[in-house]
């Protein structure tokens, strides 16, 4: 293994309903050959409410920025939606996964099969007809 080779940088996003997944969604990054960049594990739950939560939610956009790619694992949360939305606005490459509490459910989701959390507000049907149009350019 060449130990200096550079790598895709992904920022995994996810809901804090599975963030008991987080080292499992790691080992699927790092098994297709990419770095993940988890916020759970970098910030835990917004930092244990040490810090003001903005500051976390600006350190994960931040960490956005300097990705290559932002992947969804799961069920999308509120704060996923902005995560894609602000994905699409940097021009990174965006991928959906589906999982439920192993290893072994992690696949590749298209956007029609995309599960959102109860407490969205946005409108899902115009976010998916965006999301599919820009995965097409």
């Amino acid at each position: 293994m060449n130990l200096i080779e550079t790598k895709p940088l992904v920022f995994t996003a996810q809901s804090k309903k599975t963030f008991f997944m987080r080292m499992l969604i790691c080992k699927y990054v790092f098994e297709h050959g990419k770095i993940p960049l988890n916020p759970f594990n970098t910030f835990g739950y917004f930092l244990y409410e040490l810090v003001d939560r903005d500051f976390i939610r600006n350190a994960n956009n931040n960490l956005i920025a300097r990705c290559d790619e932002v992947w969804f694992f799961g069920d999308i949360a509120d704060g996923c939606v902005f995560e894609i939305e602000y994905a699409m606005k940097l021009k990174k490459k965006i991928a959906f996964y589906k999982m439920d509490s192993t290893y072994q459910s992690i696949q590749p989701c298209l956007v029609d099969d995309l599960i959102f959390e109860n407490e969205i507000t946005t409108d899902i049907e115009k976010l998916k007809q965006k999301i599919k149009a820009y995965q097409q350019i």
